[in-house]
Parts: structure tokens; C-alpha cells; sequence
């Protein structure tokens, strides 16, 4: 199993699909391109999950759609309520399915799921840990190349954030998927997201 990754507009950011589990993480973007990408690879209908990593409208803004022709939404329950009672409009106010609260798992026929909550770039903010393949799906808290999220939206916390990213720095990673840009080998990506965190952001 190797996760598809697709690139929605307007901003580039990044869905990853799951095909053998019907699994998709975010969805964000413009859902008829996103509904396209996914037809190349199998049936939206057969979709039976999509986390989201966090209620931006470039992670979260297909979400309905794909919610009403049968998969479950998947997020974090501050996250539903900061984008229900959030006038920005950064939040899509999605309702899930299944709310999380972190240290849940998902187990599927090809993959487990480990919900890690990482609040900082928003208060609801979850990263999706598979433990036997050390994958790291990590929303919009951590990048590649020691890049991490931003703390000057609605709901954005600086210390949070640190936080987060010391959590996930002692996690042994192999490969990051992140929301934006690259996805990568190796967990030095992450801990070097943690070290310049803590110098720049204190």
C-alpha cells in the first residue's frame, strides 16, 4: 500500500488516499476537481472515511460532498466547535461523524490509524500516526525540511504548537505526510521542526 497524494487548489494543499480502506486524509479544496482525482484510482461512493487534520477551508472545504455520497467525517471535537462558533473564513463548519478526542485508533484490513491531537495550528489540530509502517500524516503542524504551522490564524497558539511538535519528534517516523508540499523520508524533518519551533516562536 503506498498513499496517492493529491494536490487540490486553490492553494496546493495535500489530500492522501488510502484506496484499499476507502480512506482519505483531508479534503480540502475545490471537490469536483478533488471527486476527479479520486475517480481515477476508484469509486468516491466506496469511500468509507475522511479524516480531517484540522476545519481550513483548503483541508476541510469538499468535505460535505464527500460526506453526502457516504463516507464518515472524522475530527476532533474542539475543532468542530471552534469552526461552528469561528466567523473566519479560514473554518469550514463541517459536521462530523465521528468526533476524536486523541489516542484513538483505527484499525482497517491495511492500515491502523493512531489519532495524535496536535492543537497549535488550530485548537483540533490531529495527526494520523501508522505505527507499523512509521508513517506520519501530519495535517498542516509539521512540514518538510523543518517547516511547521502557522500561529497567527483564529485559534492558533504558539506554545501549543511547540508542544505538538515535541509529542511528535519522539515518534520514530519514516516517512512524513504532510498538508503542504513535499512528502518525505525520515523523521529529522519533524525534530528539526521542534528545534527551530522552540527558538523562533518562544
Amino acid at each position: 500500500m503506498t498513499p496517492i497524494k493529491f494536490v487540490t487548489p486553490p492553494i496546493a494543499a495535500n489530500a492522501f488516499l488510502l484506496k484499499e480502506d476507502g480512506i482519505l486524509i483531508d479534503a480540502g479544496g475545490d471537490a469536483a476537481f478533488l471527486l476527479k482525482a479520486i475517480e481515477k484510482y476508484m469509486d468516491p461512493k466506496d469511500l468509507n472515511y475522511v479524516f480531517l487534520t484540522h476545519s481550513h477551508f483548503d483541508h476541510a472545504k469538499a468535505a460535505d460532498v464527500v460526506q453526502r455520497i457516504g463516507a464518515k467525517v472524522v475530527m476532533h471535537s474542539k475543532e468542530y466547535e471552534f469552526a461552528s462558533l469561528n466567523a473566519s473564513p479560514l473554518y469550514v463548519p463541517v459536521k462530523p461523524d465521528v468526533t476524536v478526542e486523541g489516542g484513538e485508533v483505527f484499525e482497517f484490513d491495511n492500515v491502523r490509524l493512531e489519532v495524535i491531537h496536535t492543537p497549535g495550528h488550530t485548537p483540533g489540530s490531529i495527526c494520523l500516526y501508522e505505527p507499523d509502517r512509521k508513517w506520519l500524516f501530519s495535517g498542516d503542524t509539521v512540514f518538510a525540511y523543518g517547516g511547521f504551522g502557522r500561529v497567527d490564524f483564529p485559534g492558533g497558539d504558539a506554545r501549543s504548537l511547540i508542544e505538538s511538535l515535541k509529542k511528535l519528534s519522539e515518534l520514530e517516523v519514516k516517512r512524513l505526510y504532510p498538508g503542504h508540499e513535499d512528502v518525505v523520508e525520515d523523521g529529522k524533518h519533524v525534530k528539526k521542526a521542534y528545534e527551530i519551533a522552540r527558538r523562533v516562536l518562544i
